[in-house]
């Protein structure tokens, strides 16, 4: 089974993958909140989420990422939540993802070589004034493994703080890793390997 690992700084990050019930609840809150108030921007709301649906969706959001069985990991800035949302993913690669990919906006072209400590030389694509008003600044990293797209999506809710943090982003995506589980016929346990 594929699935993702990172190794966040705990002074900087707080982990939203994970943490069920109370532990990580405010912070989870907070993200969820400045997330929906840019989608409510980009349709042409006021910019303020919901209290009571970023509640809920804080209460459900690591059962669902949980669900998604390490193949998403999120985290929030752990001084301010509503600062910085991270989330890393991994998809198997098909003909459909790539030509979605392919046919993306042209600002999405504007990238730059980013090395990962264990994915190795993959892009880096910063955005941190896009044309829209109600669009918030945003860094995509993306490894093409062959098999797989792991990407890591940072988004921000401070335009003019988006940059200051994007070092710290970078410290983060360069610790993401794929792991395998692979069942040895002769023991009844699982052989874990490390990254390449």
């Amino acid at each position: 089974m594929t699935r993702l690992q990172a190794d966040a700084d705990p002074a900087r990050w707080v982990a939203v993958t994970g943490s069920l019930g109370l532990r990580g609840r405010r912070h989870r809150k907070a993200a969820i909140r400045m997330l929906l108030g840019h989608g409510s921007r980009m349709i042409g709301g006021q910019g303020r989420g919901s209290g009571l649906l970023a509640w809920t969706i804080s209460q459900a959001a690591p059962l669902l990422m949980r669900r998604a069985d390490g193949k998403l990991l999120a985290w929030v800035w752990k001084d301010e939540p509503d600062l910085l949302v991270v989330t890393a993913q991994v998809h198997q690669i098909t003909p459909q993802l790539r030509a979605a990919r392919a046919v993306r906006p042209m600002e999405y072209d504007d990238t730059e070589p980013f090395r990962g400590a264990y994915l190795g030389m993959g892009e880096r694509l910063v955005i941190d004034a896009p044309a829209g008003a109600g669009t918030p600044p945003f860094a995509e990293y993306t490894w093409d493994t062959g098999a797989h797209f792991v990407t890591v999506t940072a988004v921000g809710g401070d335009r003019e703080r988006f940059r200051t943090v994007l070092g710290s982003v970078d410290e983060l995506a360069r610790t993401v890793r794929i792991v395998d589980d692979l069942r040895v016929a002769e023991t009844p346990g699982v052989l874990r390997l490390g990254p390449a």
